[in-house]
């Protein structure tokens, strides 16, 4: 086991993804921070660095939920999304490396 594999994940369907890491750190991912940050290939090809633009023209847009989510060995997890996509699979360094906090991504000047 490494320091940077997870201690407990809590998966709330509705609001995102908390992560304690056994070397002591905290990571929370929002459900749109983690399906913009989808590492599918189709989804890195569309938005490679940038989450996707929103469709001027949409008058409605479901509120976005996680459907089901799966462990896929014991490396990572499949998200099932409300808007259809399932391609994405977010391995727990992936994880590590979008994590959001100040910590790991300071302000930018």
């Amino acid at each position: 086991m490494r320091q940077t594999d997870p201690e407990h994940i809590a998966i709330a369907k509705s609001s995102g993804i908390k992560i304690d890491w056994k070397d002591g750190h905290h990571s929370e991912y929002t459900l749109q921070y983690l399906r913009d940050h989808c590492p599918c290939a189709t989804c890195a090809e569309a938005h490679p660095d940038a989450p996707t633009a929103p469709n001027p023209l949409q008058l409605y847009k479901p509120k976005l939920r996680m459907e089901k989510v799966e462990p896929v060995g014991q490396y990572a997890i499949r998200i099932h999304w409300s808007d259809g996509h399932n391609a994405g699979i977010y391995s727990y360094d992936y994880f590590r490396e979008i994590c959001p906090c100040r910590e790991c991504k300071p302000p930018q000047a």
